[in-house]
């Protein structure tokens, strides 16, 4: 293993990031008896058989694939099965980005939320999921509700029309956010009585404008923020590029260092080196800011309390002695980036 191989594999990364953005994953769990099937997988629309779903199931994976996304993963359970278990273990091995269920009760509404801010908080999973009226507060959770989305002569509820906003939100690129996202097919809604305040709760709606309706603000359930989650975590296309960045370099690493490669200074140093080509490359396509330092490193503070937790005095030892006394199989990293959001807002001030 050496740095050109390594640096090659993040530049790629870099390159192709933006195409990469606009074809996310959509998984949906559907109750449905036609077939005998766990899961079925389809990565274009010409794909689905009218004879493996019931109408309304093929109504649903038809409108995820409106948004474009790269797959719909659809796994199938009884409309008699009395949890959503079975087919949450099944996503659980699998890759997606966005998870809808149309069907979805209110009591699996927390179920799902829970198994999902427990794969991204525990197994550092990447899953996000729409839920219908779920005050998640939580960067994983997208809390669509808009409910009596009118379509031709079909009304669909809030969880119903998930699928649809995660269709848009795996298919959606880093170059734009959700933010005004048209539905040219939606004739009526029932409007929210304050967008404002929905909004600041950390709800996905549409609105209105009078002329089209749109999604008013790309925004996730967050609410609550800390030091560590910053008003930054509420937004979906932030979340997003963050999701990406971790799976990119967790990828590689496992794929290049994870028992190939002895923990060294210079052999993390090397890592670096490649990380920090990664994140000039996604600066040159404005997905990381190209004015701020984008930089990883080796986590200092974690290294040195590393070896003060084994009993080593380490009072002497400069930042640099630490960076160089690597812990015995653990790489501590730290990175300083700055995601660029799209423009939303226009404080415009016009003197005469």
């Amino acid at each position: 293993m050496g740095l050109p191989e390594i640096n090659i594999e993040f530049k790629g990364k870099a390159v192709s990031a933006v195409a990469r953005s606009a074809r996310g994953i959509v998984s949906l769990i559907l109750l449905d008896d036609t077939g005998t099937f766990n899961t079925k997988e389809y990565k274009s629309i010409d794909e689905i058989k009218d004879t493996d779903w019931a109408a309304e199931n093929v109504d649903y994976i038809k409108l995820a694939f409106k948004g474009t996304p790269a797959k719909v993963i659809c796994e199938r359970l009884d409309p008699d099965a009395t949890n959503l278990n079975e087919a949450l273990a099944r996503l659980g091995s699998k890759k997606f980005n966005y998870l809808a269920i149309p069907s979805i009760t209110t009591s699996q509404v927390l179920d799902v939320a829970t198994w999902i801010k427990g794969k991204r908080d525990n197994d550092k999973k990447t899953y996000k999921a729409v839920l219908p009226n779920h005050e998640g507060d939580h960067e994983g959770i997208i809390n669509f509700a808009t409910e009596d989305i009118k379509v031709g002569e079909k009304t669909y509820s809030a969880a119903e029309y998930s699928v649809r906003m995660a269709g848009i939100l795996a298919g959606l690129p880093f170059t734009r956010s959700s933010t005004y996202y048209v539905l040219d097919e939606v004739d009526t809604i029932t409007e929210s009585v304050d967008p404002n305040s929905d909004i600041d709760a950390g709800k996905l709606i549409l609105i209105n404008d009078g002329e089209k309706i749109k999604i008013g603000r790309g925004v996730n359930s967050l609410t609550t923020t800390t030091t560590e989650k910053t008003e930054d975590f509420k937004s979906i296309k932030i979340i997003e590029t963050m999701d990406m960045m971790k799976d990119d370099i967790r990828d590689t690493f496992n794929n290049h260092y994870v028992g190939k490669v002895n923990n060294t200074y210079d052999n993390q140093a090397l890592f670096f080196t490649s990380v920090n080509a990664y994140f000039k490359g996604l600066a040159g396509d404005d997905i990381l800011d190209p004015n701020f330092d984008n930089k990883a490193r080796v986590n200092i503070e974690a290294q040195r309390l590393a070896w003060e937790g084994i009993g080593t005095d380490t009072t002497a030892w400069d930042d640099q002695k630490v960076k160089e006394m690597s812990f015995k199989k653990n790489v501590f990293a730290a990175a300083n980036v700055k995601i660029v959001d799209a423009m939303e807002d226009l404080d415009f001030q016009i003197a005469i």
